[in-house]
């Protein structure tokens, strides 16, 4: 397993070639395997309730969101992330992750602003707005992938990567939010 480990890690730091091969790979997954989930209807619904109840929040008021739900990841209470948590669009999502047998460590769907609306597991923050899972999907357009560098994830003891993607209005095309999965990294073929 270490050996798999050092190889992955050796290729991907080594051959940029590769890792660009790599990328594509992961794009590919996107569009076979987890575009389709983005188009379920309880969670586009989710999202456009999401982005009518939020509009064009403030940044202090994200600020402050974040700063809430950041606050509560080491908390004992946790109404804003169980809130979340205890929809039926993120049980749903949270049984793709157990269902993938290990190649899914986490999904979770952003709003227009990058705020989470739905999600499988906490993340670690509520606004992704200022982050490339964010900022190279939604922004980008209908059709926009973003896929991470691959990193060590210390809770799952896996490499991993985050595949990113524009969440888009099933009626009109137009984008509504985004969609993030992390990949187990040495599962991904």
């Amino acid at each position: 397993m270490k050996t798999r480990l050092f190889s992955l890690a050796l290729i991907l730091v080594a051959a940029p070639v590769l890792a660009e091969d790599f990328s594509a790979q992961v794009a590919a997954t996107v569009e076979k395997d987890l575009r389709g989930w983005a188009k379920d209807p309880a969670l586009i619904e989710a999202v456009k309730a999401a982005n009518a109840e939020r509009g064009d929040i403030p940044q202090e008021e994200i600020d402050a969101l974040d700063q809430t739900w950041r606050a509560e990841i080491d908390g004992a209470e946790q109404p804003m992330i169980d809130a979340i948590l205890a929809l039926p669009v993120s049980l749903s999502l949270r049984d793709k992750v157990h269902a993938s047998r290990g190649h899914i460590s986490e999904i979770f769907v952003m709003d227009k602003n990058g705020l989470n609306v739905v999600q499988a597991m906490p993340t670690s923050d509520f606004w992704q707005g200022d982050e490339a899972k964010f900022q190279e999907t939604y922004p980008k357009g209908a059709g926009a992938v973003h896929v991470s560098e691959v990193e060590f994830d210390e809770s799952t003891q896996t490499y991993q990567v985050q595949a990113s993607f524009t969440v888009n209005d099933p009626e009109t095309g137009a984008p509504i939010g985004a969609m993030t999965v992390g990949l187990n990294a040495e599962m991904i073929e």
